[in-house]
């Protein structure tokens, strides 16, 4: 008789955590908020690395985008980086 008590409290311990994930499952509106955090972790550092190295590039008398693309990919990393850190956290 053992073995019937302890498969009913499985059951019922599975149950109730199943009832639990339904009512925890995330609103469209937290999705959205989700994804809206990420892009702006990530697109901040993108456009703000692209917008300094264009400036410091106008500076420079000749025909360069050396800063714009180092700072672009350095922006790319950067984002990169928020985002894992950031999902890892979540």
């Amino acid at each position: 008789m053992e073995n019937g008590e302890s498969l009913r409290r499985n059951i019922e311990k599975q149950a109730r955590r199943m009832a639990r994930a339904e009512q925890d499952r995330p609103t469209l509106l937290a999705q959205t908020v989700f994804l809206g955090t990420l892009t702006l972790l990530f697109v901040l550092p993108v456009v703000s690395g692209a917008y300094l190295g264009h400036w410091i590039d106008s500076r420079i008398a000749g025909y360069s985008y050396r800063w714009t693309i180092s700072l672009l990919l350095t922006g790319v990393f950067v984002g990169g980086m928020n985002v894992y850190l950031y999902i890892q956290k979540h």
